[in-house]
């Protein structure tokens, strides 16, 4: 079995190889994993793991990839939600024609292999693809109906691989995650980014803005449940999908107070002292857009699955990332 990950060097990915290198699939089925991603932090290289750094808007990088024929390849790269509003092209480039451009090669792969190749694509979706008004809480029937860039983007990818997959082309699905929180290592541009940053700048004894009402309601589930989600839909059969190829994944809902109450509970109030409130107009209008909370029964009946409550994914996040 031949594995890739596009976007390898992304929190969610390094997670993932860290899962995949542990399990007993890698002992007895992987003879290959390809890292791919436009940069890497380290290239160590051992038998069966080789690091690629490529652009997937790049057609020619796209098309090799493709002529390796990996047996499951996890789609993780992506321009973040606050990049992908401030730089509208790129957002686009990025998020959705470079999805094109893969599915166009693999495709090229399958009438080559004369239709028997057909990889199993696994896309890292968002809750992001929903939109206003919602209901109390989400299920599998509710509309797409994104409200950012980034969502659009996201569900527009979801059905190109709902459709090369309905074609046969490849064997596709689309896991639409949480916010994944606390992420470990430095904030980025995403808009949600601060769910993460006032609970891990706390713990390593600094400062932290939260820049929305301690009202606001999200979904979130920790870099741990996401890579287990990732393992557990590259394991499972997809036929029991049927045509439905896109999932909400289990989480945690919760406000930003409870966060800062798990918090408090875990760590101490001298911890909770380091938010500061630092209202942004611009995250406030976004976040007040997101969704709240989910009822993700077939996910859930599919075996998925997250954390039960907000301290076990605080208590995850010092288990795995600090000493």
């Amino acid at each position: 079995m031949k594995i890739c990950i596009i976007g390898a060097n992304g929190m969610v990915g390094k997670k993932l190889v860290k899962k995949i290198l542990s399990s007993d699939l890698y002992q007895t089925q992987i003879n290959k994993i390809c890292l791919f991603d436009i940069n890497f932090n380290q290239t160590k290289d051992n038998l069966h793991l080789t690091h690629i750094k490529g652009n997937i808007e790049d057609l020619t990088q796209i098309k090799k990839l493709a002529s390796e024929r990996f047996d499951i390849i996890f789609h993780l790269a992506a321009i973040v939600s606050g990049e992908a509003e401030e730089n509208f092209k790129k957002g686009w480039d990025v998020n959705l024609f470079s999805m094109w451009k893969l599915l166009e090669a693999l495709k090229t792969e399958h009438f080559k292999s004369s239709k028997t190749y057909i990889p199993k694509l696994i896309f890292t979706s968002s809750i992001a693809v929903f939109g206003e008004p919602f209901p109390e809480k989400i299920d599998d029937e509710f509309l797409c109906s994104p409200q950012t860039s980034y969502g659009a983007q996201k569900a527009s990818a979801e059905l190109l691989i709902s459709d090369f997959s309905r074609k046969g082309f490849i064997n596709g699905m689309s896991l639409r995650l949480p916010t994944i929180c606390v992420r470990p290592g430095l904030p980025n541009k995403a808009a949600s980014g601060f769910f993460s940053n006032i609970i891990r700048e706390p713990l390593n004894g600094q400062k932290a803005y939260l820049p929305v009402d301690k009202s606001v309601r999200h979904w979130h589930a920790s870099p741990r449940a996401a890579a287990g989600f990732l393992m557990h839909a590259a394991l499972m059969d997809t036929s029991l999908l049927e045509n439905r190829k896109s999932l909400n994944l289990p989480g945690v809902s919760c406000t930003v107070e409870e966060q800062i109450e798990a918090l408090r509970s875990v760590a101490g109030q001298k911890v909770v002292d380091l938010i500061i409130f630092k209202k942004d107009e611009n995250i406030e209008k976004m976040v007040a857009g997101w969704p709240k909370d989910f009822f993700p029964k077939r996910a859930l009946e599919l075996g998925f699955i997250a954390e039960n409550n907000f301290e076990e994914i605080i208590n995850i996040h010092i288990a795995d990332e600090l000493e």
